[in-house]
């Protein structure tokens, strides 16, 4: 696997600037918009798992600004009274839907390190009177959160960012209760990156130069810890998909990044438990 030459610091700064312009931009990056309204053979909506009922219900000021690449939450068993933990958390989306799951007695916390975007998720929170939500600002490898403190932690496309994963992994299985689990949608690895664009830190902005093979990132949050870890749902990108994703997310012409990624990249749901 190639060295990811740029350097953490680099990477972080570079990722701060883009989300910050992102939020004004909504729907540009890591999926979009393009993410949640596309399925395999022409949409990625069923990938996803967003229903309209699910958009509905949520401010657009939240669902206008959502980046991820999929819903993790579509396919965990979060329950009323549980703690949540969104890792990246964005604009707010999953945070709002996770606070339906839980209820007044349980309660969401969403973690992000753009200053931007926390403004625009505690904005959705109010306009939808969500008081069991707070959002913490913080990096996911040095979380400001006490140890076993979760129930379940969720992530959107966010982790493949991370120049750091191993601390990543370490944090989720130090913040997880006994019991807790994890669903994570991210982008991984299905063949090698090109060293154009491992050493392109804006191919790392927009979820392409962080992503690992798939099976480093489960041997990564076994190691952290955690059991059961699994891939139950998975989608290979093609050209059509490659054209989508980064049209407006990476500065380089469109041709030349589906000509690079095609076939190299893939949304999967990823599932695990700390016992």
């Amino acid at each position: 696997m190639p060295q990811k030459r740029v350097s953490s610091d680099d990477v972080k700064s570079a990722v701060r600037r883009h989300y910050a312009q992102a939020v004004t931009t909504a729907g540009s990056c890591c999926g979009g918009s393009s993410c949640g309204t596309a399925e395999p053979g022409g949409s990625l909506a069923k990938l996803a798992g967003y229903t309209d009922g699910d958009l509905q219900a949520l401010p657009t000021v939240s669902v206008e600004s959502s980046l991820g690449c999929g819903n993790p939450l579509a396919f965990s068993e979060v329950k009323a009274g549980q703690t949540v933990l969104d890792i990246g958390s964005g604009a707010g989306i999953d945070c709002l839907l996770a606070a339906e799951r839980v209820g007044p007695e349980g309660k969401v916390i969403g973690l992000d390190m753009t200053p931007e975007m926390l403004a625009k998720a505690e904005e959705a929170a109010a306009r939808a009177g969500a008081d069991n939500v707070e959002f913490r600002r913080g990096e996911a490898e040095q979380m400001p959160l006490e140890d076993v403190s979760v129930d379940w932690i969720v992530s959107n496309c966010v982790i493949n960012l991370s120049p750091e994963k191993p601390r990543v992994f370490s944090e989720i299985a130090r913040v997880l209760r006994s019991g807790g689990e994890i669903a994570i949608s991210d982008i991984v690895l299905a063949d090698d990156l090109p060293d154009s664009v491992v050493e392109d830190v804006r191919y790392w902005t927009g979820c392409v130069s962080g992503a690992i093979r798939e099976s480093d990132y489960l041997a990564g949050l076994r190691r952290a810890g955690l059991e059961q870890v699994r891939v139950t749902n998975r989608f290979v990108y093609d050209a059509a998909t490659i054209d989508s994703l980064i049209s407006g997310c990476v500065d380089v012409p469109a041709e030349e990044a589906t000509g690079l990624l095609a076939g190299k990249l893939a949304s999967v749901l990823i599932r695990g438990k700390k016992n």
